[in-house]
């Protein structure tokens, strides 16, 4: 399934004398091999990059607009081979593929449009005969990192606002995910770019980030991984004084109010919890429900949890897959026996899926009597478990909820239009939910605060990090 690509340097699919296998979560074993770089590939991938710069600007912005839509015509025409793709490397169910793949072109189609309105402006100048100009320049080659999870909509978010704003770019998916964004790339080709305008590289650490890391002529990277990664990242560019952006870990607080409206919250809480088995940044993690709705909100919540059916993604009856390795599942099992040990009660769950004799699957678990000191609860868990604690009052939640140093997103569900202006207002999130977990959207910035990183991606934000600010004093 991977035969026909390999690595993408210079315009060309290149197969290095490497290669690794890429593991199906549902089966254990090898869905195929893929090449990998060495140093010198991408050494290879950033000369080629450099080489490109030039042309990339000859572009323009109308031009690039033009090769970003016909890139995601070429997309929209292999949405069910990309859909395919993700639910074999990942396991999470086709549905929900379908939709990452959509919100794919819909990312390149935004930037296409934003490519035409790289704005400047002009400043009247104290200088007589003066005047100020403010233009914006690409920053140069941008990298781009991105995770398993999400191994078609991380790089749209970043390959998108990178070439709409000039800059080659240089990508390093996941190797546990490669393929999606070897299709994707692929479908890149149909834009006419110039060669060496956009470059993909799998690997090692020390042979594809490294060598990234050290040319200062690479001099933008984007992230999205974990926030212990994102700190050596930020080590590491400071260096040669690249621009960093980064979207990393999450703790999302999810607070059910007295007031809600608890049919419309479980409606939505329970497939947005279980969604990619739970291997989602912005999920929420720590569940706050008034006192008045705790007990009930467990019941259903626990009886929604307990009724999903477990298996392959690419089986239409599936609503949630596997997790994505040995290594997830082995923590997972982890923190549920510690959270137990510690006093919690589990509901359903904490155990690896009966059903099946292969696969990551691990069933979605409910948990209460939580305290905020427990690992389940203070850590983002990262898997298929709702821990769910009560509170009393506005001012007693708030607090609770920001007493985390992860800022990603918070959620709560209210009827009342003032709390929720109060709640949004005090959360310490880059984004909130107020009655609605959609947050992710290619016209909104995509972000987080504090531990959760830095820099946005989407809306007319995401293509700013890809800019430079020049200002020229202009006398005549």
């Amino acid at each position: 399934m991977y035969a026909d690509f390999g690595l993408f340097i210079d315009g060309a699919w290149v197969k290095s004398g490497q290669q690794s296998d890429v593991i199906s979560p549902v089966t254990e074993t090898p869905l195929g091999r893929v090449y990998t770089a060495a140093a010198t590939d991408t050494a290879r991938a950033i000369d080629a990059a450099d080489k490109a710069r030039a042309a990339l600007l000859d572009m323009g912005g109308f031009g690039r607009a033009d090769a970003l839509h016909k890139a995601a015509d070429a997309m929209a025409n292999r949405a069910e081979e990309a859909a395919q793709m993700i639910s074999r490397e990942t396991g999470k169910p086709l549905a929900q593929s379908r939709r990452e793949w959509v919100l794919v072109v819909d990312q390149f189609r935004w930037y296409a449009e934003e490519a035409r309105r790289i704005y400047g402006r002009i400043i009247a100048s104290r200088v007589p005969n003066g005047r100020f100009e403010v233009t914006k320049d690409p920053v140069g080659i941008a990298a781009a990192f991105t995770a398993w999870n999400f191994p078609a909509s991380l790089p749209a978010r970043k390959l998108a606002p990178a070439l709409a704003a000039g800059c080659p770019v240089i990508l390093r998916p996941s190797s546990q995910t490669p393929g999606v964004a070897m299709i994707m790339i692929d479908c890149l080709r149909a834009g006419g770019w110039p060669d060496g305008a956009i470059n993909l590289v799998v690997g090692a650490t020390a042979d594809t980030y490294a060598p990234i890391m050290k040319d200062p002529r690479v001099r933008k990277v984007s992230l999205t991984g974990s926030t212990r990664v994102g700190q050596e990242m930020l080590r590491d560019a400071a260096e040669t004084v690249k621009k960093v952006s980064m979207e990393l870990g999450g703790n999302a607080p999810l607070i059910i109010y007295d007031d809600a409206d608890l049919a419309t919250a479980l409606d939505m809480a329970v497939p947005t919890k279980f969604a990619n088995a739970g291997q989602v940044c912005v999920t929420p993690d720590r569940f706050f429900v008034h006192e008045s709705l705790h007990d009930a909100f467990i019941t259903e919540f626990t009886k929604r949890a307990d009724a999903l059916r477990l298996g392959d993604g690419l089986d239409k009856k599936s609503e949630m897959g596997p997790l994505i390795n040995a290594r997830r599942l082995a923590e997972i099992t982890a923190i549920v026996e510690e959270a137990v040990q510690d006093g919690a009660t589990l509901h359903c769950g904490g155990v690896r899926d009966s059903g099946h004799n292969s696969g990551y699957f691990y069933r979605p678990t409910v948990l209460s009597n939580v305290t905020d000191q427990m690992r389940v609860f203070s850590e983002e868990n990262f898997g298929p478990i709702a821990a769910i604690t009560s509170f009393r009052d506005e001012d007693e939640v708030l607090a609770r909820a920001n007493a985390s140093p992860m800022g990603l997103s918070a959620y709560a569900f209210s009827r009342d239009p003032a709390r929720a202006k109060r709640t949004v207002a005090a959360l310490h999130a880059g984004m909130v939910g107020i009655n609605s977990f959609a947050l992710a959207a290619s016209e909104a910035p995509f972000g987080g605060t504090n531990f959760s990183g830095l820099g946005r991606e989407g809306g007319s934000e995401g293509i700013e990090d890809y800019l430079d600010t020049k200002l020229a004093q202009i006398v005549f």
